[in-house]
C-alpha cells in the first residue's frame, strides 16, 4: 500500500496535468466562468460576472469565477491559467480523502485504499480537468466531511479544529455552488445532533466563531451583489437553483434515480467487484463496528442521489460532491472484507485495465509511425511502455498485486488518452485566432458569430487587451454592422456580404467525430486532406 499520500497526489497532477491544462477537452459550461472572468481584468470590479456578450449572469456564487481569475492573474490569459487551480482542487480532493479515512479510522491501509479509489475516480478525474464548480464543490465538502468525521468519532471531546472544518468546509462550499452545499451541511448537523450513537449537543455544535466566520464568508458576496444590483440578482440565481433545475414529474425523477444509482456504482469499477465477495458479513461486521460513520455514509449518499434524482436533467458530475466520501467507506468494507487479498479478482482487474493502457500506447504508436505528431509522442509510448513494464512484472511476479496496479492504470489510461485527442485538438481555435488578430493589431472591439463554447476559446487567448462581444444568434447581422472587426464561423461567412471587408483565415479545427477519420489515414498529406474537408472554419473580416 502507497504509505506516502504526496506521491499519489504528484502522481495524479503529472497524469492528469497534460489532458486538464490544454483544451483537449472542453466542457461547454466552463465558458461562462472564463468570460467572466476576463471580463473582470477588463474592468477590474472583481464582484460582478457578466457573459460574453456582456449580459449579467447571477446564477452561481464567486468562488469559481475567483479561482479562473487567480489563475489568470498568476499565469496569464491562457487554458493553463483558467484550468490550473481545478487541477489542484482535484489532487488536494484525493489527500483531503486520505486524511478523512485517517480521522475516522485511524488505519493507513483503509486511508490510502480510500485515496486510491479516490484518485482513480473517472468523475473526479474529469471534474479536475474542467473549470467549473463541481471540483471544488466536492475539494470543500471533503473538508467539512473532515469535521464531521471528527465529531462522530469523538463526540463531546471533539478538537474545536474540526468545528472549524466543518463551518468553514460548508460555507466555502456554499460560495462555489450556494444550496446543495447547505442542503449536505443542514442533514449532516441534525444527524450529528440525533443520531443514537455519538450525539453532539447544540451547545457543543453551536461554536460561535466558526459560524460567525462561516456566515460571514457564505454571505458575503450574495450582500455585495443586493448591494450593486438589488434584489433582480437573487431571482437570477433562485430560477438557475431551484426553478428550471427541479422537476415534479414523477416518471423522470425515477428514471433519473435509477440512472444515477447505476452511475454511483459504475464509477467505483473495478474497486466495488473487489467487495463483493462475502458483502453480508462484512456489511454487518461494519455496521456494529461503526454504526455512526455507516449511517452518516449511507445518509449523504442518499441525499446526493434524491437532489440528483429530482432535476430536471441529469449529469454524472452532481454525484461527485459525496464520492470521498463513499471511497472510504469502500475501502473500508474492502480492508475488513479481505477484498484486496483476493488475488484472482485483483489480477482479472488489472488484466482488463492494462490491456486497454496497451491499447492506447499502440494507437499513439500509430500515431508517431503515420508522422503527425513529431517528437510529443515519444513521451506517451515511452511513459506507457515503462508503467506496462512495471504492471507486467507486478502482475508476474506477486501472488495478490498492490491495488496501486489498478489505480495507476485508469490514470494512465486518462494519460495515454491526451496523446491521441492532442490530434484534433492542439492547437485550440483560440490559440489559431489570437496569433492572426495580433499579427493584423486589431485595435478596436470585435463582434464574433458562431459556436459560443469556441468564441470563449478565442476570448481568453485574446486575453484582457482585446474586447471579444457575442453577437445575437437571431440579431447578429444588424448587430455585426456596428464593428470594424468581425469572427464569423463558416457556415456563417455564406450569409454575410463580405464586398468592402478584407477576410483571413482565422482557424481551423477538427471537431470529436472525425478522430476516427484521422486515425484511419496512414499519411500525413491525407490528414491535411482530411482537414481540409472536414474543418470548421473561423474568419477574421475587416472593412476595408
Amino acid at each position: 500500500m502507497i504509505s506516502n499520500p504526496w506521491i499519489l497526489l504528484l502522481l495524479f497532477c503529472g497524469l492528469v496535468g497534460p489532458f486538464a491544462l490544454d483544451f483537449h477537452m472542453h466542457y461547454p459550461d466552463e465558458i461562462y466562468y472564463r468570460d467572466a472572468a476576463v471580463k473582470m481584468l477588463q474592468t477590474g470590479d472583481y464582484l460582478t460576472t457578466y457573459l460574453g456578450s456582456g449580459e449579467l449572469r447571477f446564477n452561481k456564487p464567486i468562488l469559481t469565477y475567483w479561482a479562473v481569475l487567480a489563475g489568470f492573474k498568476l499565469f496569464g490569459v491562457h487554458a493553463f491559467g483558467s484550468r490550473f487551480f481545478f487541477l489542484l482542487s482535484g489532487a488536494a480532493t484525493v489527500g483531503l480523502t486520505y486524511l478523512l479515512g485517517k480521522t475516522v479510522f485511524g488505519d493507513r491501509k483503509i486511508a490510502g485504499t480510500a485515496a486510491l479509489i479516490s484518485a482513480s475516480n473517472p468523475i473526479l478525474i474529469f471534474a479536475s480537468t474542467r473549470s467549473i464548480p463541481d471540483v471544488l464543490l466536492v475539494l470543500t465538502l471533503t473538508g467539512s466531511a473532515v469535521g464531521f468525521a471528527g465529531l462522530l468519532r469523538d463526540g463531546e471531546q471533539a478538537k474545536k479544529k474540526f468545528l472549524w472544518l466543518l463551518y468553514l468546509g460548508l460555507a466555502l462550499a456554499f460560495e462555489v455552488k450556494g444550496l446543495p452545499a447547505l442542503a449536505l451541511g443542514g442533514l449532516g448537523i441534525l444527524y450529528l445532533r440525533f443520531n443514537p450513537w455519538q450525539r453532539v449537543s447544540w451547545k457543543k455544535l453551536l461554536y460561535l466563531p466558526a459560524l460567525l466566520v462561516a456566515l460571514g464568508i457564505s454571505l458575503f458576496w450574495f450582500v455585495a451583489m443586493w448591494q450593486l444590483h438589488g434584489s433582480s440578482f437573487l431571482d437570477s440565481f433562485l430560477e438557475d437553483q431551484v426553478g428550471r433545475r427541479v422537476t415534479s414529474r414523477v416518471l423522470l425523477v425515477l428514471q433519473n434515480g435509477m440512472v444515477a444509482t447505476l452511475l454511483l456504482i459504475g464509477m467505483f469499477l473495478p474497486w466495488v467487484a473487489l467487495a463483493i465477495s462475502n458483502v453480508k458479513d462484512t456489511l454487518t461486521s461494519a455496521w456494529k463496528e461503526n454504526p455512526q460513520f455507516f449511517a452518516f455514509v449511507l445518509l449523504w449518499a442518499l441525499a446526493i442521489l434524491g437532489m440528483s434524482s429530482l432535476t430536471s436533467k441529469f449529469f454524472e458530475r452532481y454525484l461527485l460532491p459525496v464520492t470521498p466520501v463513499l471511497a472510504v467507506w469502500l475501502a473500508w468494507i474492502l480492508v475488513r472484507g479481505g477484498g484486496l487479498e483476493r488475488a484472482k479478482g485483483l489480477k482479472v482487474a488489472a488484466l482488463l485495465l492494462l490491456s486497454l493502457v496497451a491499447l492506447l500506447v499502440g494507437v499513439n504508436s500509430w500515431v508517431l509511425f503515420t508522422g503527425s505528431s513529431g517528437g510529443v509522442s515519444f513521451v506517451y509510448i515511452g511513459l506507457g511502455v515503462l508503467f506496462l513494464g512495471y504492471g507486467v512484472r507486478a502482475f508476474l511476479r506477486s501472488s495478490v498485486l498492490p491495488p496501486e496496479v489498478l489505480a495507476f492504470s485508469i490514470l494512465f489510461i486518462f494519460f495515454q488518452l491526451t496523446g491521441i485527442t492532442r490530434l484534433i485538438s492542439l492547437p485550440h481555435q483560440g490559440s489559431q485566432a489570437a496569433g492572426v488578430v495580433e499579427e493584423i493589431r486589431v485595435d478596436r472591439p470585435i463582434g464574433f458569430a458562431g459556436n459560443l463554447y469556441e468564441g470563449s476559446k478565442i476570448r481568453m487567448s485574446l486575453g484582457a487587451s482585446y474586447n471579444l462581444v457575442n453577437l445575437s444568434r437571431k440579431g447578429w447581422k444588424e448587430e455585426a454592422k456596428n464593428y470594424t472587426y468581425l469572427i464569423l464561423e463558416d457556415r456563417l461567412l455564406s450569409d454575410w456580404d463580405t464586398v468592402g471587408y478584407t477576410v483571413t483565415l482565422a482557424s481551423n479545427h477538427l471537431d470529436g467525430k472525425s478522430l476516427p477519420d484521422l486515425l484511419r489515414t496512414r499519411t500525413i498529406a491525407d490528414r491535411e486532406r482530411l482537414w481540409e474537408k472536414q474543418g470548421r472554419r473561423y474568419y477574421l473580416l475587416q472593412k476595408k
